[in-house]
């Protein structure tokens, strides 16, 4: 399909947010489980956090999964912007590949050693490919 060059590296940034969601409760399950937290006092006392509780390195992939959706739903809209108007092919594509592998590159930093400064390079690299698509979207609505 002409113009659609974009979708599939949508359907790869959506799937390692799915991988990413296991990855999430496969460690955390098991933490809550350890520390026997009692999931009802979570909801009623707002001192009571996981973050207090859990291990960082479990809650390190609670933290990533949320940061999959944020920055990501912009990219989700221009991508699927550039397959509508046909404009997904080509460079766009390139550029919404490069987006998709630095945010699991993001991933895999943040979840293992989450080292804040090469998780930051990475954030930063990924956010231009992510202004590059916007821009060339917004020029061709022009």
């Amino acid at each position: 399909m002409i113009g659609m060059g974009t979708l599939p590296p949508v359907i790869a940034l959506a799937g390692w947010t799915m991988v990413m969601w296991l990855w999430m409760y496969a460690t955390r399950i098991p933490a809550i489980n350890a520390a026997q937290v009692v999931p009802d006092e979570l909801g009623r006392d707002p001192t009571v956090t996981l973050d207090a509780i859990l291990p960082p390195q479990v809650q390190w992939k609670a933290h990533n999964y949320n940061h999959l959706h944020e920055a990501p739903t912009v990219f989700y809209a221009v991508a699927i912007v550039l397959a509508i108007i046909g404009q997904g092919d080509g460079l766009n594509a390139q550029i919404a590949w490069a987006y998709v592998v630095l945010r699991v590159i993001h991933s895999l930093v943040q979840v293992t050693a989450n080292r804040v400064m090469a998780r930051f390079a990475v954030f930063a690299l990924s956010t231009l490919c992510l202004m590059a698509l916007v821009g060339r979207a917004a020029l061709q609505m022009i």
